[in-house]
This record gives C-alpha cells, sequence and structure tokens, in this order.
C-alpha cells in the first residue's frame, strides 16, 4: 500500500504547476491533500479510480483537506467531533478494515505566538481523539503538523526555539503523542538523515538553499511498524512551498 500526504498549499494553483502530473506518476492507493484553500464547487477533479472526500473551512478561501482513495472507506468522519475545531476543515478520518487513516492539517500558532494557546489545546483535544480511534485498530495519522519535533528537523534550530513551530510548547506536544503508542515514520527509518526537509519559506532562496523545515508526517500506531516498508520526502517535487511524503506498507 503507498500512501501520500502533501500540503499543497492551495489546490487550484497547484493543479496549474503540475499536480496531477506527480498524482498520475505516484500512483498511491490514498492521496491526503491539506491547505486546499477552496470551497465547495470550485474546483473540479475527475480522476478515475479514486473516490473523493472533500472538509472545506467555513471561512472562504482557507485551510481545508482532503482525500483521494482507491479503496471505499467502511466509514468517514470530518473533524474531530469538537465544534469549536471543526469549523476550519482540519480533519478527515476514514475507516478501512484494519486502520484508520487522519488526515490533518494542524494550526499554525502563527506569527508572535498569536494562535500557541488555542494550538495547545487542539494538540490535547486532537491527541486524545486518536488514541481513542487507537483503541479500536491501528491508526495511520498523516498531514502537515505544523512542528519540526527536533533540532535535526529544521535548519536554524537555534534561531528560531521562540518561533511558531519549533516552540518548547509545540516540540513537547509532539513528543507527548509519539509516547502515546505512535511512530514518527521518517524518523524509524532515517534516525540520523540530516537536511530533510518537507517546507521552505518563499523568502530568501530557502528551497534553493535547503533551509528548510520537516513539518509534514506520516505518524502511525506503534503496532503496525512490522508492517512499514519506507517513508520518502519527495523534495523534488514543485507545486508550493511544502513537497509531498511518502510511506509504503
Amino acid at each position: 500500500m503507498r500512501l501520500v500526504s502533501w500540503n499543497v498549499n492551495g489546490l487550484r494553483a497547484c493543479v496549474r504547476k503540475g499536480f496531477l502530473d506527480y498524482f498520475n506518476e505516484v500512483d498511491a492507493d490514498i492521496f491526503c491533500v491539506q491547505e486546499i484553500k477552496l470551497q465547495e464547487g470550485q474546483i473540479d477533479l475527475d480522476i478515475e479510480g479514486y473516490e473523493q472526500y472533500w472538509n472545506y473551512a467555513v471561512k472562504k478561501g482557507y485551510s481545508g483537506t482532503a482525500v483521494f482513495t482507491k479503496v471505499k472507506p467502511i466509514s468517514v468522519q470530518y473533524g474531530i467531533g469538537i465544534e469549536e475545531h471543526d469549523q476550519e476543515g482540519r480533519v478527515i478520518t476514514l475507516e478501512f478494515d484494519d486502520f484508520y487513516l487522519v488526515n490533518v492539517y494542524t494550526p499554525n500558532s502563527q506569527r508572535e505566538l498569536a494562535r500557541l494557546d488555542y494550538r495547545m489545546i487542539w494538540e490535547d483535544e486532537f491527541r486524545n481523539y486518536l488514541k481513542e480511534l487507537d483503541s479500536k485498530k491501528p491508526v495511520i495519522l498523516c498531514g502537515d503538523l505544523n512542528v519540526a519535533h527536533k533540532e535535526i528537523d529544521l535548519k536554524n534550530p537555534k534561531s528560531n526555539t521562540k518561533n511558531a513551530g519549533f516552540t518548547k510548547e509545540e516540540r513537547d506536544k509532539m513528543t507527548k503523542l509519539l509516547k502515546s503508542g505512535f511512530i514518527d515514520a521518517f524518523r524509524y527509518f532515517y534516525p540520523n538523515k540530516e537536511e530533510a526537509y518537507t517546507w521552505w519559506s518563499y523568502m530568501r532562496k530557502a528551497r534553493e538553499r535547503n533551509a528548510g523545515w520537516r513539518i509534514d508526517y506520516f505518524v502511525v500506531s506503534e503496532r503496525l511498524k512490522n508492517r512499514l516498508v519506507d517513508s520518502q520526502i519527495h523534495s523534488h517535487i514543485m507545486g508550493s512551498d511544502h513537497c509531498p511524503v511518502f510511506l509504503e506498507m
């Protein structure tokens, strides 16, 4: 089974930049996207052989997620069942025979950490949601988690310790999630691999210099580790300020 996750930073723009070329080439069984930035009816992707599930933000042109899957799920849930957290189209959960697939676009703590307090509440509620799912079936979580977990996961850790995505608070929540019975799939295979990033600022030619952050993940229930084959970062794929991440099981 091949799975892909990609923060496309505006799906309509990404489609104009070759999204479907990559989609067809990678031939994933499940393909998840985040930050679609559109509403129902604003795009028509006629992709043969895939079921499509969309979760739009109430606010227009903001956030949002979608999943394309070759295998029809048993059930689909949008959001985590808490109204406060379910206005921005951030979560889609697909139930399959032997696992749950959760596609997430985690809230950004924003400049001057304006949304850090909300983010901390979200982290606890979302982790509880994942643990509840995990008590029934193993979970495959993917998406933009908006945190570089360790110093190895970004180019300039020292100068970013008080910036959104690398605060102690956010990193501690990621640690707590992993200690709840989950594995960071990429680090499972490549614990010491440096300069492996999934997001680059549009400023100062960051991508050309590979001055990036690894904030896009596949996180899986610990009991799935024997089924993991490989986890990859497809950093050569353009079209967004993020690149796709790939999991084979």
